[in-house]
């Protein structure tokens, strides 16, 4: 397997770290601060196409491959991970459905306004009662005529609150289980379609995660996803391409900390030394260098295998599960490398320490991930 980037993913890497640079981190604390949505981030993302990543260019879109896809994941999330994972869910759990499941006429319709960001996506399956479950959901859909009437509310949507396009799943068949959800492209402007509490949360705070309800919201016929039944393998299908955007963001946040923490303890002294000089901060940033390297490779090899049309989800899982205990880890070795001041908004890393935790829970949990794993190894 080859490791290396191509020159042209190299030279969207180096793009990218320039725009993060330039555009993301000098505005990432205060939209942290005050829990802001980066919608003129976000503008300029699409832009540069960052938006239509892995939409082909018929549609509008950059048509890159994953392997690129990964690597604007993780230097955009080294700077900001609010936008990273917004930039994700849109790519991964909107775009890539649309695009794999949809008619021409849904393609036709919707890839190019997600392209251009004229509307950002949402991916609505999390229930109250159906977070890892997402068998045991409650929404329905029932068609009447030439629409589905669809009853319920979904919990913790990322870009619930803003977004204008959303991947909706409900129950058509309450008889069939996991064979009776269908998938849905909503848009928050079809009557019934309501938003509900913004959660406050510990990290991640530019990324507005929502309530959405749906009380008797109509949805045109023409805007099933796939056919009706198709939902649960649209919903995991989705999923495992979406591990691989949030395993590439804990490695932008855990990349994130490792330089932090170098360039701390060079300028930190102590006993009339750098504390870089100490082992006890040398191993800790070892240790944190070669977990980082191992989480980017398994992100790569995951990438190359999607990219391959070859069975990928116990590499996502793996990837997921392994990067996102990496991004604790760091952040956890980078406040206690910066001490006392690591625990103050006055250092990245405590803001990199509150964003990495939820990467082990969304996406799928890392229990679910182990799950995953051992049922492809076991089959």
């Amino acid at each position: 397997m080859k490791l290396e980037l191509n020159d042209q993913q190299k030279m969207i890497q180096k793009m990218v770290r320039e725009f993060a640079e330039k555009e993301i981190a000098p505005v990432a604390a205060e939209l942290d601060k005050n829990s802001d949505y980066p919608t003129k981030i976000l503008e300029k993302m699409a832009k540069l196409g960052l938006l239509g990543v892995i939409i082909p260019a018929e549609y509008g879109g950059a048509g890159l491959d994953t392997v690129s896809y990964v690597t604007i994941i993780e230097e955009i999330s080294k700077k900001c991970a609010s936008t990273g994972v917004i930039t994700s869910v849109h790519n991964s759990l909107v775009s890539w459905p649309i695009m794999k499941y949809g008619t021409e006429e849904q393609k036709k319709k919707y890839l190019p306004i997600l392209a251009r960001g004229e509307k950002i996506g949402a991916f609505a399956g999390t229930e109250p009662n159906a977070g890892s479950d997402l068998g045991a959901m409650q929404t329905t859909a029932e068609l009447k005529g030439d629409k589905y009437v669809i009853n319920g509310s979904k919990t913790f949507i990322t870009s619930g609150s803003k977004a204008g396009v959303i991947i909706v799943f409900a129950v058509t068949d309450k008889d069939a289980g996991s064979k009776g959800i269908s998938a849905f492209i909503v848009e928050n402007t079809f009557k019934g379609f309501k938003v509900g509490s913004v959660f406050e949360k510990m990290g991640i705070n530019a990324n507005h995660v929502s309530e959405l309800f749906f009380e008797d919201m109509e949805v045109p016929k023409e805007n099933l996803l796939g056919k009706e039944g198709e939902g649960f393998k649209i919903a995991l299908s989705a999923l495992d391409g979406g591990r691989i955007g949030i395993a590439a963001q804990s490695v932008g946040i855990a990349q994130a900390a490792l330089e932090e923490s170098i360039e701390y303890s060079k300028q930190r002294q102590q006993f009339g030394r750098p504390i870089s000089r100490f082992q006890a901060i040398q191993w800790m940033i070892a240790d944190m260098a070669t977990r980082i390297e191992a989480a980017r490779f398994l992100v790569y090899n995951a990438a190359y295998k999607k990219d391959r049309g070859e069975s990928y989800a116990k590499e996502a899982a793996m990837a997921k599960m392994f990067a996102s205990e990496t991004a604790v880890e760091a952040t956890i070795k980078a406040v206690q490398i910066h001490g006392g001041y690591g625990y103050t908004k006055e250092y990245t890393v405590e803001r990199l320490f509150r964003d990495a935790k939820i990467t082990e829970i969304y996406e799928g949990t890392n229990e679910i991930q182990r799950l995953v794993i051992s049922r492809e190894l076991l089959r």
